[in-house]
């Protein structure tokens, strides 16, 4: 990795902490580059302004989540293999990047239209390898099997800012339910 590529990381590491504290809006440049110990202006050798480090940040990680849940489907040995590999992966996920799941949940709209287009693609792809496997475990409808992953997403994505236990035991837990969760998804009975 060059130096620049080094210093972009940084950036955008430093960046989602600030941004998940206080709000995109509620940063300047000034005070990230402050942050960073350059002046404001010096960030724009690296990124053309405030709204490219939260597209550059946001798209980044639908691409590594996508490229992630590809690869646990593909090594998986079957459809519920591949269910539990990627609630094991976005578990993983959830509680490595909290601040990446807070500034998405929140400022994702102030992503340009081109950017967030790409982000929102890039998720429904993502969900998309849940729906298959889903769908193949309990035999049901994708608009079942969307909800259902849905549905495990947010237990999975708020935990991480409220867990009080470690983080083995956080990844257990979180695992487990959303596991049993998504058994519950199978299509109601008709009566």
């Amino acid at each position: 990795m060059s130096d620049r590529d080094a210093r972009r990381e940084e950036i955008l590491a430093l960046a989602s902490g600030m941004f998940a504290r206080s709000g995109f809006h509620g940063v300047s440049m000034d005070e990230l580059g402050a942050a960073l110990g350059v002046s404001g202006p010096a960030l724009y050798r690296y990124f053309p302004g405030k709204e490219a480090i939260l597209s550059a940040m946001l798209v980044d990680i639908s691409e590594r989540l996508l490229a992630g849940g590809r690869e646990r489907a593909l090594s998986a040995r079957g459809a519920r293999e591949t269910l539990e590999s990627l609630v094991e992966f976005h578990v993983d996920f959830a509680l490595d990047q909290p601040d990446l799941i807070a500034v998405q949940s929140r400022d994702l709209d102030a992503v340009p239209d081109a950017d967030r287009r790409l982000v929102r693609r890039l998720q429904a792809q993502y969900v998309d390898l849940w729906v298959d496997a889903l769908q193949e475990v309990h035999d049901v409808t994708p608009d079942r099997a969307r909800a259902g992953a849905h549905a495990v997403f947010g237990l999975i994505n708020s935990t991480p800012h409220s867990a009080r236990l470690t983080r083995p035991e956080m990844a257990a837990l979180l695992r487990s339910m959303a596991l049993s969760a998504l058994a519950t998804t199978p299509r109601p009975r008709v009566q």
